[in-house]
C-alpha cells in the first residue's frame, strides 16, 4: 500500500527490482560514455545525492567533493546500490527511487515519527541483539552539519547508555543491532535527546555511524538461584542509584522494580542473607517512592511508601513522602497525620512543620468557603463541623481510586 507521500508524488522510472514489485525504480538522467558495466568485486567510485521523498537532502558527496567507493556486489552497501549500479555504465547519471526494502531508510522509532531513520552500511556475521543489562562495546561517530562532534569507542550497560552520554536514538538503535553491524542513523526531535551535552542546539538533526564491536549478554534470570538473585539485586540497586543521581527516574524505576521481583519469591536460610534481602526490598520500595514522587505519580508513590513501611514502620523518609502525596491530592488531614508521625521521630524536621502549617491553612480556607456558600444559600450565618465530612470525602475518594 503506498504511503501518503507516495500518493502525493508521482514516482517515475523503470522498475529494476529483482521481483518487479516496484521497490526500486531507475530513471536515467545522463547516458554513460561507454558500455562498460561493473563486475563482481570491482571497486566502484561514485558520487551520490541522497534525499527523502519530501526533498530533504541527507547526504551529498559532491558538496564535500568526496567520492564513495565500495567493492561491487559484495554486500558492503545497501541493496539498492548493488542492484542499481549493476545497471549503470561508466559516466552515467541516474536517479533511483527505492522503498525501505532496498534503501537506507527504515524508520525504526517507536512512534514511527521519522525521529530515528536507519541505514545498514554493513551487517554483522551473527544475529544476536543486546538484551537489557547486556554489556555492549560500540564505536560511534556523530556529525552535525558535516562537523564531527562525538567520536569514540565506549562500553556501557544496555539500558543505561545515558550514563555514558549515549543519545537516546543511538541506544534505541543498538537494541536492534547485532555484533558487527555498522549502521548509519539520522536522528531528529526525540531521537536527538542527549546530544545537547555536546553543545548541539536543541532539536537539531544529527547523524551517527554506529558499530557494535563486542557484546556480552547477561545470564537468563529465569535460571537464577536465590543467591544469584541476591547478588544481581545489589548490582541493580547500584545502577538504579546512578540513574537517580543523573535524574533518569524512569530508568531507575525499572531497576528497583526488578529487585523487588527477584527477592519477593526468594528464600534464604542464612540470617545474613535474610537481612540483606530485607534491606534490599526496603531500599527498592523507598527509592521507587522517590522516583514516583519526582515523576508526580502520587498513586504509585504512596503504594511504594506503604510497601517500604512494611519493612520499617517508623521510617521518617517514607512517612514524609507519603505525606507529600496526600498534600498533593488535597487530603490535608491525612497529610497532617503523616507529618505529625515524622515529628514524633524527629522533632527538628522543619519541612514537616511547614507542611502541617500549610495543611491547616488550606483546611481553614476550605471551611471559610463552605461557610460563605451556606450563608449565600440560607441568608443566615451557620456553624459547620467539617471534620467528619472532609475525612469521609478523603476516605471515599481514596477507596474509589
Amino acid at each position: 500500500m503506498p504511503s501518503n507521500e507516495e500518493e502525493q508524488i508521482q514516482l517515475k522510472g523503470e522498475d529494476i527490482s529483482p521481483n518487479r514489485d516496484g521497490c526500486l525504480l531507475k530513471e536515467i538522467v545522463r547516458q554513460g560514455i561507454d558500455n562498460e558495466k561493473p563486475m563482481f568485486d570491482d571497486t566502484v567510485y561514485i558520487h551520490y545525492i541522497g534525499t527523502l521523498l519530501d526533498g530533504t537532502v541527507f547526504e551529498n558527496t559532491r558538496e564535500r567533493n568526496e567520492k564513495v567507493s565500495f567493492n561491487f556486489d559484495r554486500g558492503e552497501v545497501i541493496k539498492a546500490w548493488d542492484i542499481g549500479v549493476a545497471t549503470m555504465k561508466r559516466g552515467e547519471i541516474s536517479r533511483f527511487t527505492s522503498k525501505p526494502k532496498y534503501a537506507y531508510g527504515k524508520d525504526i522509532s517507536h512512534e514511527r515519527d521519522q525521529s530515528i531513520i536507519r541505514r545498514i552500511i554493513k551487517r554483522g556475521e551473527v544475529f544476536e541483539q543486546p538484551k537489557e543489562d547486556a554489556t555492549v562495546q560500540i564505536h560511534l561517530k556523530g556529525t552535525h552539519q558535516g562537523q564531527i562532534f562525538d567520536e569514540r569507542t565506549v562500553s556501557f550497560i544496555a539500558g543505561g547508555g545515558c550514563l555514558q552520554n549515549i543519545p537516546l536514538g543511538v541506544e534505541y538503535a543498538v537494541f536492534r543491532m547485532s555484533k558487527g553491524d555498522h549502521w548509519k542513523l539520522y536522528l531528529k526531535s526525540k531521537g536527538t535527546q542527549g546530544v545537547e551535552k555536546f553543545h548541539i542546539p536543541p532539536d537539531s538533526p544529527v547523524e551517527y555511524e554506529v558499530t557494535i564491536i563486542d557484546l556480552e549478554q547477561t545470564k537468563d534470570d529465569r535460571f537464577f538461584s536465590d543467591e544469584q538473585k541476591l547478588q544481581q539485586s545489589e548490582i541493580l540497586k547500584k545502577r538504579g542509584d546512578e540513574f537517580v543521581e543523573g535524574g533518569h527516574y524512569e530508568l531507575a524505576v525499572k531497576k528497583y522494580k526488578t529487585i523487588y521481583y527477584y527477592l519477593l519469591s526468594a528464600s534464604f536460610t542464612n540470617d545474613s542473607d535474610k537481612e540483606q534481602s530485607r534491606q534490599l526490598k526496603f531500599d527498592a520500595q523507598s527509592n521507587l517512592a522517590l522516583c514516583y514522587l519526582k515523576l508526580a505519580d502520587y498513586d504509585k508513590c504512596e503504594r511504594a511508601c506503604d510497601n517500604a513501611l512494611i519493612f520499617d514502620p517508623q521510617n521518617e523518609t517514607c512517612l514524609f513522602r507519603r505525606g507529600q502525596c496526600h498534600l498533593a491530592w488535597g487530603y490535608f488531614r491525612a497529610a497532617i497525620r503523616d507529618f505529625e508521625a515524622v515529628l514524633k521521630l524527629n522533632t527538628k524536621n522543619d519541612a514537616a512543620k511547614q507542611h502541617i502549617q500549610e495543611c491547616q491553612q488550606k483546611i481553614q480556607a476550605d471551611e471559610a468557603k463552605k461557610k460563605e456558600s451556606c450563608k449565600s444559600i440560607s441568608g443566615t450565618e451557620v456553624k459547620l463541623d467539617t471534620t467528619d465530612e472532609t475525612e469521609a470525602t478523603e476516605t471515599s475518594t481514596k477507596r474509589n481510586e
